[in-house]
């Protein structure tokens, strides 16, 4: 799994009078010096050898594999009290922040119930309760026959009671089994996304005694409903490589090894389709794909490759079993690929064929403007979700090769994808619309009318109005000339006139677009005078396959420099202050905060970076750390050359230096497998040895947590609003 940190959830805005930014005093703002105490880490001589040249690395002690180690335990902890000496003179503002982003939560809310079979299934919250209920109701065939009074609701887990004892709990995956009686679920307690496999009768309720420990959380059961595969985690690098088959009631010491990928650079992983009728194996590296497939029908028996994998090709292939139009052509698997097509199209293949590239046909063309991102098969009809002029949007097109049609908006800038579709013999298709304006809803649309249905709009409390609110889509030069999207918001009334706060976020890796979506929790910005900005820069997949061919490996830096181009862009057409740019990234992200902070310190008054991935010579040195060998194709391998030296170009912990730096807020988590805490505790320490600067640089270890923050819904906010308080405080807000 990549250096990806989850879900943007900045959004930002402009100022009303009575709370305008030019009424506070950013001189209020304490220094770093004016609260003695900042921890300072010693220096112990330690040299990290490379093919390339050996480097000094002072800080390196600071790693510890065990998390056991009392000098790195203490000096974790002396970080953690000065932050709370320093944040202790606004933390009234932080609680007042906490309370108005919960307040905006719906507490005792519920997700639109799924159906498959007989089976409506939905999440649902319980009113000052951290964590969800899983549950479902047998009713009728229509989502308007799900209610209270449809049938009993039988609660599959409640993660409320489960969690009962933990400092951090999370559920990851689930699996039903195809009788709907067996749920199989993967429960983590530390955080590192290392997770044991239980199962639940759903019909006795009872759990079993079957414990499968050190799984990556993918899972899947054969049409047996005694027989699941799973996938086991290499238990020192986490990457997930072994797939195995275990039998209800069994030994997990026992359980079948089916399959194990020896190539480092392959994440495993394994589902069955939508159809019920296959079990597949996925095998992904950044470069290529490949996967094998089963009959579910037939779990003892050996996987067939669907295309051999090959360098440079992406497919992923879905099965869409006979039925209605299909009567003539018989079950078939539908293959999104990028096969001479690096926007990549949709093709199929004949059941029989599987095995042999050769007798793909063509389904969709590739378009060189259209990115192809997803797809769902129904019986009637199949929808594509695509990327067009950097906006995510939804066509719908039959089968019998009647007219096709999009699901479209009025908004400049948005997101429509596709939502929960688990069964495919209907001509109904649930999708997703959000935008910076619009709460996140849930729509059905009747494909033979075109006829749209809202199911539900995710309920904003607080006196929210959607209408006092603003979103726009500019476009901003970068270094090279190329035009990069920004998607904004901003509260109505507001004015380009170089006076407003302004947060911009970016991510720019591995692919990853980072789509417009609402967040309630920014609220809180917008309505004290933010814009916020979403710098839709090179490493992502916006503006097609291109966009991250040249934001990635010996041509990353134009992720840096298109983000940089993005702030001058923004203050250059009216729509920040240049004295009040804070920026937000996470993860990859956080590489990019560190990255622009050493090119361009000058520009920002404050940073956000969350378990930021900054030491990235020395981590992609170092193969025993999880996700290094995943990586090469993202990152490049250092022990080349040309990628060692680009590398250690931009690596934000070796390229600090004595000069000023903005105020820096920087978090990370003890347990954190995807970046490892010791990245961020060196780039501090490092930070706090160079800078010539007064301004603060605070750093928030959660010591039972890892990469995705504590667990449980108000946890997370309150770490959110640490986040705007720093911000505020830092422009003289104190209210």
């Amino acid at each position: 799994m990549p250096r990806t940190f989850g879900i943007l959830f900045a959004l930002a805005m402009t100022l009303i009078a009575s709370t305008s930014s030019s009424a506070a005093d950013p001189a209020n703002a304490l220094s770093d010096t004016a609260i003695p105490g900042a921890p300072h880490a010693a220096k112990k001589l330690h040299i990290v050898a490379s093919p390339n040249g050996d480097r000094s690395d002072d800080y390196y002690w600071l790693r510890d594999d065990t998390r056991k180690n009392p000098e790195m335990l203490a000096h974790l902890n002396a970080e953690n009290a000065w932050f709370d000496r320093y944040s202790a003179h606004y933390k009234g503002l932080e609680e007042k922040l906490f309370e108005e982003i919960k307040g905006r939560i719906k507490q005792d809310d519920a997700t639109v119930p799924s159906k498959k079979g007989d089976w409506w299934y939905y999440t649902r919250f319980v009113e000052g309760k951290e964590y969800p209920i899983f549950a479902r109701r047998q009713s009728g065939a229509s989502y308007s026959e799900v209610g209270p009074d449809a049938a009993p609701e039988v609660v599959m887990l409640d993660v409320n009671a489960l969690a009962t004892g933990h400092d951090f709990y999370q559920v990851g995956g689930m699996d039903i089994s195809p009788s709907q009686k067996m749920l199989a679920y993967a429960e983590d307690t530390v955080g590192r996304r290392q997770y044991t496999i239980r199962i639940k009768n759903l019909v006795t309720g009872e759990t079993a005694a079957d414990v499968v420990p050190n799984v990556s959380g993918d899972m899947a059961w054969a049409a047996d409903d005694r027989t699941l595969f799973y996938v086991e985690n290499d238990p020192k690098t986490l990457r997930s490589y072994r797939v195995r088959r275990h039998v209800l009631g069994s030994d997990a010491k026992d359980d079948v090894l089916v399959y194990e990928e020896n190539d480092e650079a392959y994440y495993t992983g394994v589902h069955r389709t939508t159809s019920e009728q296959y079990i597949v194996i996925d095998l992904s590296s950044t470069e290529s794909d490949e996967q094998r497939v089963l009959p579910a029908d037939q779990p003892e028996g050996a996987f067939k490759v669907f295309a051999p994998r090959r360098a440079k090709f992406h497919y992923h292939a879905s099965h869409i079993a006979t039925g209605a139009h299909h009567e003539k052509t018989g079950a078939r698997w539908i293959v999104r690929t990028d096969w001479q097509a690096p926007n990549y199209r949709l093709m199929q293949v004949a059941e029989k064929a599987v095995g042999d590239r050769a007798a793909w046909k063509p389904l969709v063309a590739h378009d060189d403007k259209v990115f192809v991102n997803d797809f769902a098969l129904l019986a009637n009809y199949y929808a594509i979700d695509e990327r067009s002029n950097g906006l995510r949007r939804l066509r719908v097109v039959p089968w019998s090769r009647g007219k096709s049609f999009y699901i479209d908006s009025t908004e400049p800038a948005y997101t429509t994808s596709l939502g929960a579709n688990s069964e495919q013999a209907t001509d109904t298709l649930r999708y997703n619309y959000t935008s910076l304006t619009t709460p996140s809803s849930v729509y059905e649309v009747d494909m033979k009318t075109g006829v749209k249905k809202l199911l539900k709009q995710q309920p904003v409390l607080g006196g929210f109005d959607s209408n006092n609110y603003a979103t726009e889509r500019v476009w901003v030069t970068a270094k090279d000339s190329v035009k990069v999207p920004v998607s904004l918001v901003y509260r109505k009334g507001f004015e380009r006139n170089r006076s407003a706060p302004l947060l911009q976020y970016g991510y720019g890796s591995y692919g990853a677009s980072m789509d417009p979506a609402f967040r309630s929790t920014v609220l809180s910005l917008l309505d004290r005078g933010f814009v916020y900005a979403i710098a839709h820069i090179r490493g992502g997949e916006e503006m097609g396959r291109a966009w991250y061919e040249t934001g990635k490996k010996l041509k990353k830096k134009n992720t840096f420099t298109d983000f940089i181009a993005v702030t001058e862009g923004l203050v250059a057409k009216g729509y920040g202050a240049k004295d009040k740019i804070f920026i937000e990234g996470g993860s990859a992200g956080g590489l990019l905060m560190g990255a622009v902070v050493n090119m361009r310190p000058d520009l920002y008054r404050g940073v956000i970076a969350q378990v930021p991935f900054v030491d990235v010579v020395t981590t992609m040195l170092d193969e025993s750390i999880p996700l290094t060998t995943n990586e090469f194709d993202e990152w490049g391998n250092p022990k080349l050359k040309s990628y060692y030296n680009y590398m250690l170009s931009y690596s934000p912990y070796d390229n600090v230096k004595k000069q000023a730096y903005p105020a820096m807020f920087i978090s990370t988590g003890l347990f954190d497998s995807q970046v490892q805490y010791f990245e961020p505790a060196k780039w501090v320490a490092k930070l706090r040895e160079m800078k010539v600067d007064a301004h603060p640089l605070v750093f928030k270890i959660n010591m039972e947590a890892g990469h995705g923050g504590k667990s449980g819904r108000f946890r997370r906010l309150h770490e959110v609003a640490e986040e705007y308080a720093f911000m505020l405080d830092l422009l003289g807000v104190r209210d």
